[in-house]
């Protein structure tokens, strides 16, 4: 029986790195495919990144934060994140120092969602998810160049938003949805809430 699962490998033969900046890194790859045919990949290189979905028991809502995305010309209803600051950052530190400065509270728990790559075809950034909880807030100081609004959602009407397409960033999306499925199969621990 075949494995529909067995990864079909591609090597990369020879590579060219086009652009590097603060935050991305543009490359062009030579790849043998797994036929033994050459390809070409075009990859934007990132550091990583994490997202944190603050969650409050309390009145069962969320955190999330509204900006203008000059990439997509619009303003985004996120949950907080951010880049890390090199690529040896332990994803939590970034996690921590995100929520704190995009909405000011703390978490006294923290909990891995996992990871989501938002384009793996083209781009190797890994977000790692993060869900805050036993809140504390404190002082929003977000960095000199994000001019952004946090606001408090129930998480009905942000599972709604996400699943109505009303709200279209992918990280946010994930992050909700795997936070409603969680406390519909009641996976969150006792310790957790």
């Amino acid at each position: 029986m075949t494995n529909r699962f067995a990864p079909q490998v591609e090597h990369k033969i020879s590579g060219e790195e086009l652009f590097c900046g603060k935050v991305l890194r543009l490359e062009v790859d030579t790849v043998s495919l797994p036929d033994g045919q050459e390809s070409v990949r075009e990859v934007i290189r990132h550091n990583g990144a994490v997202c944190v979905i603050p969650y409050d028991k309390k009145d069962n809502t969320i955190i999330m934060v509204s900006q203008y995305r000059y990439a997509v010309s619009q303003v985004m209803m996120e949950i907080p994140a951010g880049k890390l600051d090199s690529p040896s950052e332990p994803p939590l530190d970034a996690a921590k120092r995100e929520l704190s400065e995009e909405t000011g509270y703390l978490a006294h728990t923290w909990r891995s969602l996992g990871l989501y790559y938002a384009s793996p075809a083209i781009l190797d950034e890994k977000i790692e998810m993060f869900l805050a909880l036993n809140l504390e807030q404190g002082e929003v100081h977000p960095d000199d160049t994000e001019y952004l609004s946090c606001v408090k959602v129930p998480l009905p009407e942000a599972v709604e938003q996400v699943l109505s397409g009303a709200w279209t960033d992918g990280k946010t999306a994930c992050a909700i949805l795997k936070l409603d499925a969680l406390l519909r199969a009641g996976r969150l621990e006792e310790g957790d809430k």
